[in-house]
C-alpha cells in the first residue's frame, strides 16, 4: 500500500451542527494534502413519495434547495478561510444514492460525514444515511460523530 494522497475530498452535508463539524475535519484535510473539497448536499426526493397528492411539494422543494444551497455555501465560506478550494454541489435523490454514486463517479479519494448517533427506534424508522454509505461505497468513508450527539 502507498501513500494516501487525499485530492478528491468529499464532504457529505446537510448543513447540521454535525455535518459543520466534519466539514470542518475535511477543510483541515483538505489544507494538509492540498486537496479540493466538494460539498454535496442531497435534496432528498425521500419527503415526496408519501405526501399527499395536494399537498404543496414544489414550496417544499424549494425549502429544501434553499436549505441546501445554505449548507454547501457554509463549507464555501469556511474553506476560503483556510485557502481551500471549495466546490459547492447540489444533487436530487435519495440521499446515501446519490452520494454514493457522486463519490464513486467523480472518483473521489474520502467522503467525510457526520452522523447524529440517532439509535434505537428513531435509527430503524429513519434509517441512516451514514450507515448506507458506510456499508455501500467503494470510496472510504470517514464519518466525524465527536462532539455531535442526537439530542431529539
Amino acid at each position: 500500500m502507498g501513500i494516501v494522497n487525499f485530492r478528491k475530498i468529499m464532504i457529505a452535508t446537510d448543513g447540521s451542527v454535525c455535518s459543520r463539524i466534519a466539514a470542518n475535519y475535511a477543510i483541515e484535510l483538505a489544507r494538509l494534502s492540498g486537496g479540493t473539497i466538494y460539498a454535496v448536499y442531497v435534496v432528498s426526493t425521500d419527503y415526496f413519495s408519501s405526501m399527499a397528492v395536494d399537498f404543496d411539494w414544489e414550496r417544499m422543494n424549494e425549502a429544501l434547495k434553499k436549505e441546501g444551497h445554505s449548507a454547501v455555501n457554509y463549507v464555501k465560506r469556511a474553506g476560503e478561510m483556510e485557502r481551500v478550494n471549495v466546490d459547492p454541489i447540489l444533487l436530487e435523490g435519495h440521499p446515501a444514492e446519490e452520494l454514493i454514486r457522486y463519490a464513486e463517479d467523480n472518483e473521489m479519494d474520502v467522503v467525510i460525514m457526520g452522523t447524529l448517533g440517532k439509535t434505537g427506534l428513531d435509527r430503524l424508522l429513519l434509517g441512516s444515511v451514514a450507515e448506507k454509505v458506510v456499508r455501500h461505497s467503494k470510496v472510504p468513508v470517514m464519518v466525524i460523530s465527536e462532539k455531535c450527539k442526537y439530542r431529539g
